[in-house]
């Protein structure tokens, strides 16, 4: 894939949901389906608005109510059907699923610093960020193909899959996946097309993207 000649090349633009309950209170949500609060929509009606104007041509979403209801708000102003998949669910964690940060701390902490160390860790029993990736890219790699060739792929999915789906399709060492560092809830990631694959323009953004100027001089 590469950018057409003398065109932008597609765009991905990868947006996490807005605020949960458990986001407030520092619990790891994991695949547990947990609902946006109030505050949540609201972040998601204002992200949407801006989002909007890149006239985006498909949105895909985590099936997961907090991402499905952030993609509805860009649903609604685009008129986009909106394509549902498990493939963009958070990691499931297994037995960290609903414990707070504090919690994991205390009861796995030996676990938690191997997987800050960047080790392959299976956090409560459950998948590989590698496995995550696996499931995820590929499926974002399908929808963008059908996009136009300058076109914008909106995927509405979560902090923890996003960052693995950015580090698999910029080629990096799952060791360093880390090091992209996390999404504020509705916040969102850009990468473009280029000739040598892809390359991140934005992280953890909230405003429109501003075309880059002289990055390389």
């Amino acid at each position: 894939m590469s950018a057409t000649k003398g065109g932008r090349g597609r765009r991905i633009v990868l947006w996490r949901h807005g605020q949960t309950s458990w986001n407030l209170e520092r619990r790891f949500q994991g695949s547990t389906d947990i609902e946006l609060t109030e505050t949540g929509v609201g972040q998601a009606r204002r992200a949407a608005r801006l989002l909007a104007a890149l006239k985006p041509d498909a949105i895909i979403a985590s099936d997961l109510r907090r991402a499905a209801a952030t993609a509805a708000e860009l649903a609604a102003i685009t008129g986009h059907q909106v394509t549902h998949d498990a493939a963009l669910r958070e990691t499931y964690a297994g037995v960290w699923q609903g414990l707070t940060h504090e919690e994991i701390l205390a009861r796995h902490g030996d676990e938690y610093r191997a997987w800050k160390r960047g080790e392959p860790v299976r956090r409560g029993g459950g998948e590989l960020e590698t496995e995550v990736a696996d499931r995820a890219a590929p499926f974002v790699l399908q929808h963008v193909e059908k996009v136009p060739e300058d076109g914008t792929l909106v995927v509405v999915s979560h902090g923890g899959t996003i960052r693995t789906t950015i580090g698999r399709l910029l080629g990096l060492d799952p060791h360093s996946w880390e090091s992209l560092g996390g999404l504020t809830n509705c916040c969102w990631s850009v990468l473009g097309e280029g000739a040598r694959g892809w390359r991140l323009m934005e992280h953890n953004a909230g405003t429109l993207p501003e075309p880059v100027l002289g990055d390389d001089d």
